[in-house]
């Protein structure tokens, strides 16, 4: 590997990552190698890292194709996670450009989580069939409580897993959103055994578009291993499930999510749901790695 990487800078609704290209696996991605990248300060910053390389490359990928696209992403911290919603968007932006690949028609791609479809909806934005969901099993519509600071008392949650495993807190007023301090992780009770990223959620109301209804929400997110994030497109599925699955039968089955980043769109349907919204490449470049390099173990 050499000193130096190319790499791409982008967002989706703000929750940023760094991209590398790396067909044939020729990086080798290690835990203070993605700490260092996604540095604010002393690196490029970034929510996560996003890699770009072929499934038969890699043990993740086993089980596909060895010509499937796969997304490897890691969090800040320097530990890998299933999937993001919104990474998985800024990831087709970046093969469309890099890879050359026309993402009109769809194209599936391997996670952790498993696999996902990006389509290309035109004008930036790409859609994110984000694969089966599960709600925790909670006769009365909470099975776990969540602990946070500027949130007292504790408050009632929903576990649902989208792919990667959350837990949704519905509060009562934008107020006490905005009253949150998520610097620090929030406490679950019974935690998820990986940890989980953890939603707070305010209903907006809603309106019909199109001949459509669809319902809207306000969230913020502390994710496992970035902290609070301006957007979380997993986090935003399974807000739209959780304010669902509460609002009972009757409920939209479209829900416009608000993010400190901007808005995206849930699509529900059937036991599956679709992540819509925009994602944009803001700059490339290289960086020095030598120094990181001399410290990691071989």
């Amino acid at each position: 590997m050499t000193a130096t990487l190319r790499f791409t800078k982008g967002h989706g609704t703000e929750n940023d990552f760094v991209l590398l290209f790396d067909e044939r696996d020729e990086i080798d991605l290690t835990p203070e190698l993605v700490r260092f990248l996604c540095d604010r300060r002393a690196g490029i910053g970034g929510d996560g890292v996003i890699r770009a390389v072929r499934a038969g490359e890699i043990p993740a990928g086993a089980g596909l194709d060895a010509r499937t696209w796969f997304m490897d992403y890691w969090n800040a911290d320097g530990s890998t996670s299933e999937m993001c919603g919104n990474g998985a968007r800024v990831f087709g932006a970046f093969l469309e450009r890099d890879a050359g690949i026309d993402l009109t028609g769809g194209l599936t791609i391997g996670t952790r989580g498993g696999t996902r479809t990006l389509t290309s909806l035109g004008d930036g934005r790409y859609a994110v069939g984000m694969g089966e969901y599960r709600l925790g099993d909670a006769t009365d519509g909470f099975d776990s409580e969540v602990e946070a600071h500027g949130l007292t008392p504790a408050r009632p949650a929903l576990s649902v897993d989208v792919g990667n495993p959350h837990h949704v807190v519905a509060l009562a007023s934008t107020d006490e959103l905005a009253a949150l301090d998520l610097t620090h992780a929030p406490r679950v009770r019974p935690a998820a055994p990986a940890g989980s990223n953890v939603e707070f959620v305010v209903t907006r109301g809603g309106e019909i578009r199109d001949g459509v209804e669809r319902g809207r929400v306000r969230m913020r997110v502390h994710e496992r291993g970035s902290g609070e994030t301006r957007s979380c497109g997993t986090g935003a599925c399974a807000v739209a499930l959780a304010v669902r699955e509460w609002a009972g039968e009757g409920a939209p089955d479209v829900w416009d999510v608000e993010v400190p980043g901007g808005m995206v769109t849930v699509r529900i349907i059937g036991t599956r749901t679709v992540l819509e919204g925009p994602a944009v490449l803001v700059a490339d470049g290289t960086v020095d790695v030598s120094h990181v390099l001399a410290v990691t173990p071989a």
